[in-house]
C-alpha cells in the first residue's frame, strides 16, 4: 500500500454511513456540512486557520483503486458489489468553501463549508478534520510565540518529538505561516520552500578529544555557517571561551562566527554573561541562540528577566501543541435535501455549547471604517442582503442580550472563499510567503487587547436575527415533538 494514498484515511463509520445511503437510495441527496471548533485553544483570544492546502490535495487525489476495493471486500459488513462498483467511480463533485490559511478565526464560525451529495460530503469528514485540527492548532501556538518575540528569529526544532513524520512536516509548514522563520526539518524545507536551519549536537563535541578541537573541526568543515553549541561541558568556563577562540580563528580567515547556542541551564543568566564575554572579546555581532523546551510563557519570562537572546529554537512544546494537544474541531450537518429543497437541520444536546446552529451561513469580518480595525465577525444566511449593501447591522450577543450595538459605517469582508465549485478547483492556492503576509495583515486588524497572551478581551462573534430566529424555531419544533 502506498503511504501517500489517503483514500481510506477515514473512520469506518463513514464507510458504513455512505453504504447505508447507497442501500437506501439517498446517496445523491444534497447535504451541507460545516467544520468549526467550539473553544479557543491555549486560553488564547484567537486561532489561526491552517491545513487547507492538504485538504485540497486530499480531495483532488481521492479515488478508490483496486487495493482499497479489495480491502473493503474483506470487511465483516459484507458490502455489496454494487456499492464497491460505485466507489470505483467515486469523484468529488461538490463545492467547498473555506477561509484562507492564516486567517484569524473564532469559535462556532464555519472555517469550511461543504456542499455536496451526502455520499461525498460524509466520506471526507475524518480527513478534513484531521488536517484542519492539527495544523490550525500548531499555527495558533506558533502565532502566540511570535507575538511574544516579534523582533527575534524563530526556528522550529520539533521533528524528533512530533507525532510521526507527517506531523513534523505539516506542523513545520503551519509554524511558517504563523511567522516562524525556518525549520530544522529538511523534508519540510524541500517540499514547501521553508528555509532550513541547524547547528550541531552534543555528540559532535563528545566525539572529539576536547571541546576546542570539536569546534575547530566543525568550523573547518562549514566555515561560512558556524553556530556552536556551548553547553556540553561548562557553558561559561569552557564553551563560550572556546567559541571565542574559533571566532578569532575565523576572523583571521576573513570569516565570522554566526552564533552560539545555549540548550540548558539558566538561559537568562547564561545569555547575559555570554553576551558580555562576546562583546568584550570584540564580537558583538555573534548571535545567541536558545533552545530547551521553550514556549511562549518561558520566552516571555526570559525576556522579562533581560535575557540576551537573539534567536529562539522552539521544539516539543510547539510541534506537539504540548499544553493542549487537540483543537476539538467538529463537522456538523446544517442542511439536507428534502423534496428537492435544502432544509436546515439542528443537533440538540444536553450540553448547550454543543447545540448546533442550523442553516447555511456566510461569515463576514466587519471592519469599522472609522478605526480601520475589526469590530466583529458576523454570520448570516446567503440570501440576506443587509450585509452586502452596507445597511446598519445590529450586533447582539445571544448569551448576553444586554451587550448589543448597531454598526453603521463598516466594510464587510467575506471570509469563506470558493475552493471547489462543482468538483473543480476554483481557488489558486497561494504560496507560503503570501500566506505569511496575509497572516500579518490579519493580526494588524485586531486590537492588542484581543491578541494578548493572558486574559485576552473576547472578540465579538455575532449571528443575524434571522439565524437566531431559525435556531429558536427548530428548538421549539423538536421540543414539541418529544
Amino acid at each position: 500500500m502506498s503511504a501517500a494514498n489517503l483514500t481510506l484515511h477515514t473512520d469506518k463509520y463513514q464507510i458504513n454511513m455512505i453504504y447505508a445511503h447507497w442501500k437506501n437510495g439517498s446517496m445523491n441527496d444534497r447535504a451541507v456540512f460545516e467544520a468549526y471548533f467550539r473553544k479557543l485553544p491555549f486560553g488564547n483570544g484567537f486561532a489561526v486557520f491552517a491545513g487547507l492546502e492538504r485538504i485540497v490535495e486530499y480531495i483532488r487525489a481521492l479515488a478508490f483503486k483496486e487495493e482499497e476495493i479489495r480491502y473493503l471486500r474483506m470487511q465483516e459488513e459484507n458490502y455489496e458489489e454494487g456499492f464497491l462498483a460505485e466507489l470505483e467511480n467515486f469523484k468529488f463533485t461538490g463545492s467547498l468553501y473555506a477561509m484562507p490559511e492564516g486567517t484569524l478565526v473564532f469559535p462556532n464560525e464555519p472555517l469550511i463549508r461543504v456542499e455536496a451529495r451526502i455520499f461525498e460530503a460524509q466520506l471526507i469528514e475524518t480527513a478534513l478534520l484531521n488536517f484542519m485540527n492539527y495544523q490550525t492548532l500548531v499555527a495558533t501556538k506558533a502565532s502566540r510565540i511570535k507575538l511574544v518575540a516579534p523582533n527575534e528569529i524563530l526556528l522550529e526544532f520539533g521533528t524528533r518529538r512530533a507525532q510521526e513524520a507527517d506531523a513534523a512536516v505539516w506542523g513545520a509548514r503551519a509554524t511558517y505561516i504563523a511567522g516562524f522563520h525556518a525549520t530544522s526539518n529538511m523534508r519540510a524545507g524541500m517540499l514547501f520552500g521553508i528555509p532550513s536551519s541547524g547547528t550541531h549536537a552534543h555528540s559532535w563535541v563528545q566525539s572529539h578529544d576536547n571541546e576546542e578541537e570539536a569546534f575547530r573541526k566543525y568550523a573547518e568543515a562549514l566555515p561560512d555557517n558556524v553556530t556552536l553549541l556551548v553547553d556540553t561541558y561548562d557553558t561559561l568556563k569552557s564553551g563560550v571561551p572556546n567559541a571565542i577562540k574559533i571566532a578569532q580563528l575565523l576572523d583571521r580567515q576573513g570569516k565570522r562566527l554566526n552564533g552560539i547556542r545555549l540548550d540548558s541551564g539558566d538561559l537568562a543568566y547564561l545569555s547575559k554573561r555570554a553576551r558580555t564575554m562576546l562583546d568584550e572579546a570584540g564580537f558583538p555581532d555573534v548571535k545567541i541562540v536558545a533552545s530547551n523546551d521553550l514556549d511562549e510563557n518561558i520566552i516571555s519570562e526570559l525576556k522579562a528577566q533581560g535575557a540576551k537572546i537573539d534567536i529562539w529554537g522552539v521544539g516539543t512544546q510547539l510541534i506537539t501543541a504540548f499544553d493542549q494537544p487537540s483543537l476539538g474541531g467538529v463537522y456538523k450537518l446544517v442542511a439536507r435535501e428534502k423534496e428537492g429543497a435544502l432544509i436546515p437541520v439542528i443537533k440538540i444536546s444536553g450540553n448547550p455549547e454543543k447545540i448546533s446552529t442550523p442553516g447555511i451561513k456566510d461569515v463576514y469580518r466587519l471592519i469599522n471604517k472609522q478605526t480601520g480595525m475589526a469590530e466583529a465577525d458576523y454570520m448570516c444566511m446567503p440570501e440576506e442582503d443587509d450585509i452586502r449593501i452596507g445597511r446598519p447591522i445590529k450586533l447582539f450577543d445571544p448569551l448576553h442580550l444586554h451587550r448589543n450595538k448597531t454598526l453603521e459605517h463598516y466594510e464587510a469582508i467575506p471570509l469563506l472563499q470558493p475552493i471547489f465549485v462543482k468538483g473543480n478547483l476554483a481557488y489558486p492556492l497561494p504560496d507560503l510567503e503570501e500566506m505569511r503576509s496575509y497572516h500579518r495583515k490579519q493580526l494588524a486588524l485586531f486590537w492588542p487587547e484581543h491578541l494578548r497572551k493572558l486574559h485576552p478581551e473576547e472578540y465579538r462573534i455575532n449571528y443575524s436575527r434571522e439565524i437566531m430566529d431559525l435556531k429558536q424555531e427548530l428548538l421549539h419544533y423538536y421540543k414539541i415533538r418529544e
